[in-house]
């Protein structure tokens, strides 16, 4: 049964998003934690820092004491003490006096802000001149500043990098809990496609889509798992894809997507158990004939055979559906480029162009400049960096106009 819908719209299809659950959680090491998705939030357990503390290596001081002094007419103070590192002070600043302290130290009671050592000179063993004023709480972190106990520091759904890691480092975390890298199979289909080490016969091409997928969802933060290559049979493709869908988190079938007499993508889908085909054509180019549907709560993708094709729609389309499935924001990916059109492009309107284009840097900034080609010329994409988004109702963009750049 052949299940072609209407053509929808990329925001259309960008609804769809919140059908599919993200994957279940696991705990991780702290440092094991980069680049995977938090799956609850972590609050403060203590203020941070936890007492007010100098950023400079100079003297503590009431900065009142300061006020007015310069080079001319220094402000003279007396000194109390030394303070250790990673010692509590056992005294008091009062107005006129002073405390050695290094980056990083306790400030004692009284004082709110650290002369700069390069700005005092000693006046024998117990006195410093201080050359210039300092302000309230300059090079000084007060108590609580960077947070506040029991306030949200990560929320779920944020991306851990190195420095999110320290912060759970700081607040106690040796253990955070996390999604877990979502399973995504990869599976060619097709009589003309043979495999990478195989030297391709006239009308036959090696199995390129299985490579770029892999590799865009290894960069996303999921874990591929190749499937091989099955050839225009309803019964082996319908095996397959059952035996991926029990073993995965998501499915991406290349080629299967393209109206054809041999195309039997949307049967095998509509057979598989609690399947429903959602999408059967996107208004984007390229990548019009891509197919969406979900096997329980588990998405499929029917993309189409053209390695760039397959790669743009995996960019634009695929991408948030991943995000979503790992924990994080859907919408998260929408980082661009701003730079200038180099050359005149038209456009259909009707449908969502995206345009391979090269970045250089020009007299006034970055420039996007086309890459020209058919769709399915691989080179087009090693050239390209990034796309060029032209609107459905939008007949073309001018030489000159400013644009916004989505990097591959």
């Amino acid at each position: 049964m052949k299940n072609f819908f209407k053509v929808k719209s990329l925001e259309q299809v960008m609804d769809l998003v919140r059908l599919f659950p993200p994957v279940a959680a696991e705990r991780v090491s702290v440092e094991d934690s980069t680049d995977r998705i938090l799956a609850e939030d972590i609050l403060a357990d203590a203020d941070m820092p936890e007492f007010r503390r100098s950023t400079m290596d100079g003297y503590a001081v009431v900065s009142k004491s300061t006020f007015g002094a310069s080079e001319g007419s220094p402000a003279w103070l007396d000194l109390s003490g030394t303070i250790p590192m990673g010692k509590v002070p056992d005294f008091e600043i009062t107005r006129g006096r002073a405390a050695r302290i290094s980056t990083g130290g306790m400030l004692p009671r009284g004082a709110d802000s650290v002369v700069m050592i390069e700005q005092t000179e000693m006046v024998g063993d117990t006195s410093i001149e201080v050359y210039k004023s300092v302000a309230p709480l300059q090079h000084v972190i007060d108590r609580g500043e960077d947070f506040k106990e029991g306030q949200v520091v990560l929320r779920r759904g944020t991306r851990m990098r190195p420095q999110e890691a320290g912060l759970a480092a700081a607040m106690g975390h040796a253990e955070i809990e996390v999604f877990k890298r979502p399973q995504v199979g990869i599976l060619s289909t097709g009589d003309e496609i043979v495999p990478v080490t195989k030297r391709p016969s006239p009308g036959k091409i090696r199995d390129i889509n299985a490579y770029t997928l892999a590799g865009l969802v290894r960069k996303a933060g999921a874990e591929p798992r190749l499937y091989g290559i099955v050839p225009d049979d309803e019964e082996k493709l319908f095996e397959t894809c059952s035996r991926a869908l029990s073993e995965t988190d998501m499915l991406l079938l290349s080629g299967g997507s393209s109206v054809g007499t041999r195309d039997f993508t949307v049967d095998v889908l509509s057979r598989v158990e609690k399947s429903e085909i959602l999408v059967h054509g996107i208004s984007i180019s390229p990548g019009k004939p891509t197919i969406l549907a979900r096997s329980g709560s588990k998405t499929v993708w029917g993309l189409p055979g053209h390695v760039t094709s397959a790669m743009v729609v995996f960019k634009i389309v695929v991408l948030p559906f991943l995000a979503g499935l790992m924990g994080a924001d859907p919408g998260g990916n929408s980082l661009t480029i701003p730079a200038t059109l180099t050359r005149n492009l038209a456009s259909n309107q009707g449908r969502r162009d995206f345009v391979r284009v090269r970045l250089t840097r020009g007299d006034q900034g970055l420039q996007a400049e086309p890459v020209l080609g058919k769709s399915g010329l691989i080179r087009t994409m090693v050239q390209a960096d990034g796309l060029l988004e032209i609107g459905e109702h939008v007949e073309g963009l001018e030489k000159g106009t400013q644009v916004q750049i989505i990097p591959m």
